[in-house]
């Protein structure tokens, strides 16, 4: 039986993926992103499916927790750092590598009086302006970190950039030259390369690049296809029809009735909406695929239904449904809604259920 609403899980794609990023970055070690439930793909699985990976990332110490609680066992950096010496003390105590950001940190690291070492990723903010210290402040920062007997050394570094995946290359290229005057000189592991960096500047690879959308098979870049760069779509999204029924021209469908059929049309109901994750403001004319063909979404997305013009397909009750994935990438979805792949990706709810294909 096809569940109402499900997402497959290609972990296949995702080492396919995790090669083109070694292809890329052939000298670099591989930090790779799977913050936000590795952006709605399954925390846990993707962790083990990324097997040779040398690190993991993930936004919060919750997320680096569960990961130590599953047995992840390589090394795991969060990237928004800690709040408080509780959460600092928590953090050490679940081997977690810290991103430092702001002089707060410094304060509690400078007071810590435990027995446990820090393992510290020190961040230069050269232009995303959002965490990080600005280069005015850095060494003073940095000569702080390095009088601190349970910091190790040396000390890694990083940066973020704000606009890789643009056409103009100059503010990657600018933060890349202020990163590098930066710390060229200071001898700990550096990272600045994203997914969009690590294909359009490889020159930005340095000792780690940090692969986020890339690992499952998105292309980071508005005008340019995953296929093209060679990634694989990791997850497909996928319901089934529950109802086929005929409509006659002038007639209106789904609320507010924003669609009119201009003839008679067949109508199929699928079980999916923005209660699974789907977009809620994807246009009439979004693409779906109802048994590998390709129809037209109508009228407006409600919670858990959404209705499809089936034209000359042969759709019935219970038929497949492709809302992305193989054959349909999610840019396109995402382009009919106004959005980025990130946050349909990341937007799959808890009642889709999750499956390795």
């Amino acid at each position: 039986m096809i569940p109402a609403a499900y997402a497959s899980i290609d972990l296949e794609a995702l080492k396919h993926n995790l090669m083109r990023v070694r292809q890329l970055a052939p000298a670099a070690k591989v930090m790779a992103v799977i913050k936000a439930n590795a952006y709605g793909h399954g925390l846990l699985q993707i962790a083990e499916g990324l097997g040779d990976v040398d690190a993991v990332a993930v936004a919060r110490v919750d997320e680096g927790k569960r990961l130590r609680e599953s047995g992840f066992s390589k090394r795991i950096i969060i990237l928004e750092g800690f709040v408080g010496e509780a959460e600092m003390i928590e953090l050490l105590n679940f081997d977690l590598e810290m991103v430092v950001h702001s002089v707060e940190q410094v304060n509690v690291i400078e007071q810590y009086r435990g027995s446990k070492q820090i393992s510290v990723w020190l961040k230069l903010d050269t232009g995303m302006n959002r965490l990080g210290f600005k280069s005015a402040e850095f060494s003073s920062v940095y000569e702080r970190l390095l009088d601190c007997q349970c910091v190790i050394q040396p000390i890694s570094l990083m940066t973020h950039f704000s606009s890789a995946d643009e056409i103009d290359k100059s503010p990657t290229e600018q933060q890349m030259a202020l990163f590098e005057q930066a710390v060229g000189n200071y001898p700990g592991e550096k990272s600045a390369a994203n997914s969009a960096a690590i294909i359009n500047f490889p020159m930005t690879a340095a000792d780690w690049v940090r692969p986020g959308v890339m690992l499952y098979g998105v292309s980071p870049f508005v005008h340019e296809t995953a296929n093209k760069l060679n990634l694989k779509p990791v997850m497909s999204f996928y319901s089934r029809l529950i109802s086929v029924k005929q409509i006659e021209k002038g007639e209106a469908v789904g609320y507010a009735g924003t669609w009119v059929a201009q003839k008679p049309t067949r109508l199929g109901v699928v079980a999916i909406g923005y209660g699974d994750g789907y977009p809620r403001y994807a246009e009439t004319g979004t693409p779906v695929l109802v048994n590998g063909i390709r129809v037209s979404l109508v009228g407006r997305v409600s919670m858990d239904m959404m209705t499809v013009d089936l034209g000359d397909t042969n759709g019935k009750v219970g038929d497949a449904v492709t809302l992305w994935g193989e054959g349909l990438p999610v840019e396109e979805i995402a382009s009919h809604s106004n959005t980025i792949p990130y946050t349909l990706l990341c937007g799959i709810t808890q009642r889709v259920k999750i499956i390795n294909s």
